[in-house]
């Protein structure tokens, strides 16, 4: 048996990403992100996620995981995000920045 904060938590990027778009067109954002690349931004944060996440901390894996969470979006981008941001997530660098459906992507 593994303990649940000894795995990369499960997330509905489906429906996120869904409503992510859907949000993009209702608000008349110029260059919206389609539901196919934040879900393949989403699933490659997973498989990033998946590599590094039990040669972290659990408390830093926890305050990442609360802070992905925040609103009724959960992204793997923000946890690797976060994760990356407390210098825990070493390793190679998607050659291209991940978007997925973070809520940071269309704020400056």
């Amino acid at each position: 048996m593994v303990p649940v904060s000894d795995r990369v938590p499960k997330f509905n990027v489906e429906a996120m990403c869904k409503a992510t778009v859907d949000d993009d067109k209702a608000n008349g954002i110029a260059l919206p992100q389609s539901f196919e690349a934040c879900m393949h931004d989403e699933t490659n944060a997973q498989q990033r996620l998946n590599a590094i996440w039990l040669d972290n901390q659990g408390t830093v894996r926890d305050r990442c995981e609360a802070e992905a969470s925040i609103g009724d979006t959960r992204s793997y981008v923000d946890l690797l995000t976060c994760m990356q941001m407390a210098g825990l997530a070493s390793g190679p660098q998607s050659p291209t920045p991940l978007k997925g459906a973070s809520k940071k992507q269309n704020t400056k």
